[in-house]
């Protein structure tokens, strides 16, 4: 039955199947270009897990901080780490609550949390390495387009 659901919620969307009762859905984003979500129907919920960026490599504590505050405003799903540091947004349905609906927001949900972070946790987590991508592009004259949300880290900011 979710199974069903998942499909019909997702019917506009590309979607695969992975195992028996097991999907990913890819979301288009405006800041992170897509979100991969997982979509595991089990035998009374609905689990999704996204990962959102890798284990940040400076500012840790002010990272996790950050998507705590952050937790407190979403809605179904909620940010977390794994056992190596990365950031994944997870979120549980009750099976008797999967509707159409209800995994359209879930996804929207999602959606919106990994788009709306992901400059800030890249900026927070990354910022030196971000620096040192604008100076390595700057030197070679290569394109900086997607470094244009970190406009002002580059090196003549």
């Amino acid at each position: 039955m979710l199974d069903e659901v998942i499909q019909r919620a997702c019917a506009d969307l590309p979607l695969e199947k992975t195992g028996e009762h097991s999907y990913v859905v890819t979301l288009p984003g405006t800041h992170k270009l897509k979100t991969n979500v997982n979509l595991i129907a089990g035998e009374h919920t609905l689990r999704v897990e996204a990962f959102v960026i890798r284990q940040p490599d400076e500012n840790r504590e002010e990272v996790w901080a950050w998507l705590l505050r952050r937790n407190a405003k979403l809605h179904g799903v909620a940010f977390t780490i794994d056992t190596n540091g990365d950031v994944y947004l997870i979120g549980r349905l009750p099976a008797l609550a999967v509707t159409e609906e209800t995994v359209d927001q879930l996804l929207g949900s999602v959606l919106t949390a990994a788009d709306e972070s992901f400059d800030t946790l890249l900026e927070l987590g990354f910022s030196s390495a971000i620096k040192r991508e604008w100076k390595w592009r700057l030197s070679r004259g290569e394109s900086t387009d997607n470094l244009r949300a970190f406009r002002h880290l580059a090196p003549d900011a």
